[in-house]
């Protein structure tokens, strides 16, 4: 999980998650959206490929990024559960089924 929080620390991978909610898109058409180099935006995929949040295909000599929904689910619970999110409910749950 902190590799997921070390990703979501800045700003343009925050964004690029955001860019890819309506699907995939190049490398290209994402780094074009930022003031940044080209390597700049490397770095910042990989981040986020090495955290599980993104992965990158290729297609006919570009790569295509799109999100990672299951990992992106997976952080969510966990984090919910380590916040204590649904403790009250479960807890409400299994009261009334032993009563």
């Amino acid at each position: 999980m902190n590799a997921v929080f070390d990703a979501l620390a800045h700003p343009i991978r925050r964004q690029v998650l955001e860019m890819l909610k309506t699907g995939g898109k190049s490398a290209g058409e994402l780094a074009d959206a930022f003031p940044v180099s080209k390597p700049t935006m490397s770095a910042h995929f990989a981040k986020l490929k090495s955290a599980g949040l993104i992965q990158g295909e290729s297609r006919g000599g570009s790569i295509i990024y799109t999100l990672n929904l299951s990992a992106l689910e997976e952080v969510v619970m966990a984090f919910m559960g380590r916040v204590g999110v649904g403790e009250a409910e479960k807890e409400t749950a299994e009261c009334a089924s032993t009563h």
